[in-house]
């Protein structure tokens, strides 16, 4: 199995048969779930994971990138399709990624780079299988929004045998 996944988001999201209405707050809570099934799916897995977002209509003049409990959530910037986003990415990874779409044109793009492609609803029934959470994976953290707290001794100018207890 490849070992980055690159997620096309609103397609997955799409694939539960969701009709989500753009700006309403189910749109975010769709999304939020699909982050938090996916940072199960890492654990369990070990697999590093992108998901790709739309930012074009509304977003930023550059893409914008942050990590979500170890998965990194990429949203693509104005006047940039997520799909032009994961088509770039999985010419830059090739064999090395998993690139989960139904979008016809994401898919050929994937597969041109040597990519491994998953449908959308496949991998939906993948993600949900929670039966295979035998093989758990640790892994640091990369939520630069959960900073870890070091506690240091000031005994010998800081630099103690107990040098950093790290907390979260």
């Amino acid at each position: 199995m490849a070992t980055h996944l690159l997620v096309d988001g609103y397609n997955l999201v799409g694939s539960a048969g969701m009709a989500v209405p753009a700006g309403s707050g189910r749109l975010e809570a769709a999304r939020e779930t699909l982050l938090k099934n996916l940072a199960g799916y890492r654990q369990r897995k070990g697999h590093a994971i992108t998901v790709v977002f739309d930012g074009w209509q509304g977003g930023l003049g550059a893409e914008h990138r942050e990590f979500h409990s170890g998965v990194e959530v990429v949203y693509s910037k104005r006047g940039e399709r997520a799909d032009q986003v994961i088509q770039r990415l999985a010419r830059l990874y090739g064999r090395e990624c998993a690139v989960v779409s139904s979008d016809h044109e994401v898919v050929n793009a994937a597969r041109a780079a040597g990519a491994f492609v998953i449908g959308a609803a496949e991998f939906r029934a993948k993600l949900q299988d929670r039966s295979s959470s035998l093989s758990t994976v640790a892994f640091k953290e990369l939520d630069r929004g959960e900073h870890d707290v070091v506690k240091r001794s000031k005994d010998k100018g800081g630099e103690s045998p107990q040098a950093a207890e790290v907390t979260t």
